[in-house]
């Protein structure tokens, strides 16, 4: 497939600039993949949609203070530190605004005798690994704002309003934006319908904002991103599963996390999950720690995942190879149209999809 197969037209007055209150006042499409229905319903109502012993998999990442003013300290030339992955104590993985940063070149924070030397390059013209002189972490709130996406415009009053109500470990520079739509009430009364919930981790990266930008999508390179599924949610999924449960993702990030999770369980490398083949499709999950390079196109064989809550993402995106993986391009591509005449909100702060 061409990356042209993934484009479409969006005027800016679809993406949603701020979010609705209360979370789960969101609009809801529901998608039917067995009888190709599209269904329009509110967030909150997605309780009708799922039943006492389904397992609803959640991403409980927590979004930093990732994005930091700075300056270059031999010229005062302002740049921006978008902070991207912890390597250790003081050493980051980032994303430098402004003037080409230079290996050995130190960038200095206003307000705070703080500095950071730019150790080496990456393959992205972009990225830079950073050394900081002291660590940062315990500073971050002091120095550092929220890294909202760059087509959101408006200020956000409530940094709490860009994380999951469930959000537990500290480490992505974006939201996990599906997840955004849940509310403490919200969530009892699924638990309260025997709903199961387990939780997996995943540092959301910098391909969250990245659009593909090869010809053929299967030439494309995703970044690596830090994921984890301990051995007591591992037992939780595979437990529901076999006793006649749905495996139900919030977002891309946890169907990612799943997805590596069965390909492990099968012996695969999910760098390369065409290697397996036609293997069975559902596979017991298995705990692990480590870096996945995930890339889910259309072609991909699942194993995991049953049913899928997202929102509606950016055109030439991973994410919408991803649903339309899920779902067949073609319905994704009718599902999208029928949003926009629907007026639905796109994008991070907008509404969400239910992929029956």
């Amino acid at each position: 497939m061409r990356l042209s197969d993934f484009d479409y037209d969006l005027p800016d007055h679809f993406i949603a600039q701020t979010p609705l209150e209360p979370r789960d006042s969101s609009k809801l499409m529901v998608i039917n993949r067995a009888d190709k229905t599209i269904q329009h319903r509110i967030f909150r109502e997605i309780t009708d949609y799922l039943n006492p012993g389904d397992v609803l998999v959640m991403n409980n990442t927590r979004v930093i203070p990732a994005r930091i003013a700075g300056f270059r300290a031999d010229t005062g030339g302002k740049l921006e530190v978008l902070l991207l992955r912890q390597l250790d104590e003081t050493t980051w993985r980032v994303l430098i605004g402004g003037k080409q940063a230079k290996i050995g070149m130190i960038i200095g924070f206003p307000k705070t005798d703080i500095t950071a030397e730019v150790l080496e390059a990456t393959e992205d013209e972009a990225e830079r690994v950073i050394r900081f002189s002291q660590p940062v972490n315990d500073l971050l709130v002091e120095i550092g704002d929220t890294p909202l996406p760059p087509y959101i415009h408006t200020r956000l009053d409530d940094a709490e309003r860009y994380q999951t109500v469930y959000s537990r470990h500290d480490g992505s520079a974006a939201a996990p934006t599906a997840g955004l739509h849940f509310t403490p009430e919200l969530l009892l009364k699924l638990r309260d319908k025997g709903v199961i919930f387990a939780y997996c981790t995943l540092h959301v990266g910098l391909d969250t904002f990245q659009p593909v930008k090869v010809d053929n999508i299967v030439d494309h390179k995703i970044h690596a991103e830090e994921a984890m599924l301990t051995a007591e949610n591992a037992e939780i999924i595979n437990k529901a599963k076999l006793a006649g449960g749905r495996i139900i993702a919030v977002g891309t990030t946890t169907t990612r996390t799943l997805e590596t999770a069965g390909i492990l369980s099968a012996g695969g490398d999910p760098s390369n999950p065409a290697a397996l083949g036609d293997v069975c499709p559902w596979k017991p999950v298995v705990a692990f720690r480590a870096d996945t390079q995930l890339y889910i196109y259309p072609s991909y064989k699942w194993r995991v995942v049953d049913a899928m809550i997202t929102n509606f993402h950016l055109p030439k995106s991973s994410l919408l190879m991803m649903i339309s993986a899920f779902a067949g391009r073609e319905l994704v591509f009718e599902a999208y149209e029928t949003a926009k005449r629907e007026n639905y909100r796109f994008f991070s702060f907008g509404d969400a999809m239910l992929i029956l």
